[in-house]
């Protein structure tokens, strides 16, 4: 498929959906099989063996099973947003059917879109966007660069390790001190 012919959209989240609480955006689930034919016995398979634990593991999905005679196995999707998304499943093993069933759960219902952009805000920012430059010197555009001035290591305050190795030469000379009161000798 041409990259043109996919949409392209912004970011969206559903609702806000995770604002409040999850809400499973997976309405209801259609299991369509055969009862005789081969290439749905996969998918009897995984009725008989996986459906069960998927139920009960996800009570807010509603699950039918459509027998129909002679037609391949496929699953239906319907969302909250109103969207169905169909899948055939001819010749897929139980597993992989338990992994698109999985997938269908966790799917939003938005349609699979290129994103224009990786992030999106229903308020953007009338200053623009941050970036580690924002509050640079504008003497700085203009430098030459290697520049000695630039290139000086910034030292304001102390530093972590200042602090650390002031507080032990002061823990030291304090146990020194209780040494030489006591009589005893200070080790060297």
């Amino acid at each position: 498929m041409a990259n043109n012919a996919i949409p392209r959209d912004f970011l969206k989240n559903v609702l806000n959906n995770g604002v409040g609480r999850y809400v499973c955006q997976l309405q209801r689930i259609t299991f369509r099989f055969c009862k005789s034919h081969g290439s749905s016995r996969f998918m009897r398979d995984f009725i008989e063996n996986h459906l069960l634990d998927f139920t009960q593991k996800h009570p807010g999905v509603v699950v039918y099973l459509q027998p129909r005679r002679h037609k391949p196995p496929s699953i239906v999707a319907e969302f909250l947003n109103g969207r169905r998304e169909a899948m055939g499943m001819s010749g897929k093993q139980p597993l992989e059917i338990c992994k698109w069933t999985e997938h269908m759960r966790t799917r939003s219902g938005v349609e699979i879109v290129n994103l224009v952009k990786n992030l999106h805000t229903d308020n953007p920012s009338t200053q623009g966007i941050w970036h580690p430059f924002t509050f640079a010197d504008p003497a700085l555009a203009a430098t030459k660069f290697p520049s000695d001035q630039q290139s000086k290591i910034l030292v304001k305050g102390k530093t972590a390790t200042d602090f650390v190795l002031e507080e032990f030469n002061a823990k030291k000379q304090a146990g020194n001190k209780s040494d030489v009161s006591a009589g005893n000798k200070p080790d060297h």
